[in-house]
């Protein structure tokens, strides 16, 4: 049983937290989202694009490693990017914070704890 809607709403409690959600990396469609302050549909989106850029990347490199994490600093927010390792990248977790409240480390460390939660 899926408990996408919880993990956001756990996401959300980071202080600063935006936005949340599960985007399917394949298709850039949301599987679940909490949260507002950002166009979220067009964010997974564009996202699902950089997650690939990076993948293709990494193979045109001969890197055998995983993205942990991906992690886009803007003037006022910060974007975590973070493919489930159970979904071998096809699934990732999207965060937003306001980076004038956010604390990067806890965010990091939320995520890390939900993905090993998470049931898709």
């Amino acid at each position: 049983m899926s408990n996408i809607q919880p993990s956001l709403k756990d996401a959300l409690t980071v202080n600063g937290s935006l936005v949340a959600a599960v985007v399917d990396a394949t298709s850039g469609l949301l599987l679940g989202s909490e949260g507002s302050g950002v166009d979220i549909e067009l964010a997974a989106a564009g996202n699902t694009e950089v997650v690939r850029a990076k993948l293709a990347t990494m193979k045109s490199l001969k890197l055998n490693d995983v993205i942990e994490d991906i992690l886009i600093t803007l003037g006022r927010q910060y974007h975590i990017i973070r493919p489930l390792a159970k979904s071998k990248g096809a699934i990732f977790l999207y965060l937003v914070l306001d980076k004038s409240k956010a604390n990067l480390a806890l965010a990091r460390r939320k995520l890390q704890e939900i993905e090993e939660t998470i049931e898709l």
